[in-house]
């Protein structure tokens, strides 16, 4: 039936010969189409769909509901402005001529099998008061995920807030941010998404930011990107804002653990005890971080005490980290309290999933 065939629609011509040649060798047939329009009442059937850079612009421009098992081939390597195109579409694979014959053959040889990934893990943080350094343990978490060896990914969820990019120092790199992201039926392509985001440290994080064009997030956006942020083992970090939002109850339904970080001084904990209960109420999973010193001699015990609430982990403090902060951002040390503190939290998380 034509509808079961995997779907073409590439019309440069070396392309379209490899992609034929690729088929015949994995003994596939597929349905080659000229344009968009005849395209269109296949999309949603077809078990695959690959797409030259041309077809990719139609499909993208004509707002086509994002699907799994998209593909598209470049003839060269691909270009930097293909990938918010990409996105937009769900493409799970971007790649040029020369390395397509593995990649097409693999996706020809299971395009109507059901793929069983792993589910990873999200983790929320959230301040006890403002300026609790929420926001910076959240990014030392997230590169000490990645340093664990799994995708990792960053999301910036407060508009208002100072950007989670200068805490990282990579406000000016290249890539998606919030306002990037659209609202489409069917899933995002957790590949595509990673490789449209700008990416940080030795092992790739990726980092979602709000920009001067991100008013507001959209909740199904934010459910959309953490789905396939956690889609083969990944885990995502959220850095939340106090104000339990819509996007915000959306992070904290979907998280395995909730963190929340507390200063030792006496306001701190009393904001925290309000922040901390009203995250109870959404049932997720809550440990607390306690950031010292305290200036008034509040002891670890004094903080569970006003939190209600058992300290996971006390975190030392970490020596220049503001001076750091201002002229360059965050250096990820392995050894220092903040990376420490985030190996306490990570396997909080992993332990949560057993």
């Amino acid at each position: 039936m034509p509808e079961t065939r995997p779907l073409v629609m590439v019309n440069e011509d070396t392309l379209l010969d490899e992609v034929l040649r690729v088929a015949a060798a994995a003994g596939r047939d597929v349905e080659c189409v000229p344009d968009l329009t005849a395209a269109r009442q296949r999309w949603a059937r077809a078990p695959l769909v690959v797409l030259d850079d041309d077809g990719l612009t139609q499909c993208a421009t004509a707002g086509m509901p994002r699907r799994n098992g998209i593909y598209v081939l470049c003839r060269t390597d691909p270009p930097p402005d293909i990938w918010a195109r990409a996105l937009a579409v769900g493409a799970e694979q971007v790649s040029c001529l020369t390395e397509a014959e593995p990649w097409l053959s693999a996706a020809l040889a299971r395009a109507d099998e059901v793929e069983d990934e792993p589910d990873g893990r999200v983790i929320a943080v959230l301040g006890g008061r403002g300026g609790a350094g929420a926001s910076v343990f959240a990014a030392a978490l997230a590169l000490t995920a990645a340093d664990r060896g799994n995708p990792s990914m960053l999301l910036d969820c407060d508009p208002l807030g100072g950007g989670l990019e200068l805490v990282l120092g990579g406000e000016k790199r290249e890539g998606v941010r919030w306002s990037g992201i659209t609202v489409n039926r069917g899933n995002l392509a957790s590949t595509t998404l990673r490789k449209a985001l700008p990416r940080f440290g030795r092992n790739q994080l990726t980092v979602l930011s709000c920009d001067d064009q991100t008013t507001e997030l959209e909740p199904q956006a934010v459910d959309q990107v953490l789905d396939a942020g956690r889609r083969g083992g990944g885990t995502v970090v959220c850095d939340l804002p106090r104000q339990f939002d819509q996007p915000a109850r959306t992070v904290l339904d979907a998280a395995d653990l909730a963190v929340l970080v507390v200063p030792a001084e006496v306001r701190a904990c009393t904001a925290a005890a309000r922040v901390a209960e009203r995250a109870r109420q959404r049932g997720t999973p809550l440990a607390m971080v306690v950031r010292g010193p305290a200036p008034t001699g509040l002891s670890v015990r004094d903080v569970e005490a006003a939190v209600r609430l058992p300290a996971l982990v006390t975190m030392r403090p970490f020596s220049g980290l503001e001076a750091a902060l201002d002229t360059g951002g965050l250096p990820h040390r392995p050894r220092g309290p903040l990376a420490r503190a985030a190996r306490r939290v990570l396997d909080r998380a992993e332990d949560g999933r057993d």
